[in-house]
């Protein structure tokens, strides 16, 4: 079964980019490649339980086991060894990533506290976008009580678009809340 926004992407996005940008090919439509769900967690070196609470906070929202990313340099003023664990990360594709993104636009993003849209200058200038949340706790997967602590999270957006402002067009066509 195909998720709703798949299929609203290639019923209406599809032909509305096409007539938009004048593509002589289908397949030249930008489109959503993955999505990375990333959560770094400083506190982790002093306690390593930190790092399973935030691995399954991000299971619960990404609805897949996230992998524990490690140090890829020692940084003496930090204490960081190097390969210590120091975060978690999701790389969502396909149907799990259209669902997700789904999710994102229409239950969490409203759930933000003074919610004015999303600034439009986290785009990275080859079609990629990145948003930085400052809660876990917009999610509805995770449950208030059990939360010890609001940890953020940066979740980026891969497409196939070649300038930000056809990616811009893409994420806001599928239900991204950006800025005026």
């Amino acid at each position: 079964m195909m998720s709703r926004l798949k299929e609203h992407y290639k019923k209406e996005i599809v032909p509305a980019l096409v007539k938009q940008f004048g593509y002589k090919n289908i397949m030249a439509v930008p489109r959503l490649v993955k999505m990375t769900i990333n959560m770094g967690l400083g506190d982790a070196i002093q306690n390593a339980k930190v790092l399973d609470v935030a691995a399954d906070e991000i299971g619960a929202i990404s609805g897949q086991r996230p992998v524990v990313t490690r140090a890829k340099k020692s940084i003496a003023a930090f204490k960081v060894r190097q390969g210590m664990p120091i975060g978690a990360a999701a790389t969502l594709r396909g149907e799990r990533m259209y669902e997700f993104f789904d999710r994102l636009v229409s239950v969490a993003l409203p759930r933000v506290r003074d919610f004015r849209g999303i600034p439009t200058r986290s785009f990275d200038g080859r079609g990629n976008f990145t948003i930085g949340l400052k809660d876990q706790l917009i999610f509805p997967e995770i449950d208030f009580g059990k939360a010890d602590k609001a940890r953020g999270m940066n979740i980026t957006i891969v497409t196939t678009a070649r300038t930000d402002q056809e990616a811009k067009e893409l994420l806001s066509q599928m239900g991204m809340p950006f800025m005026k």
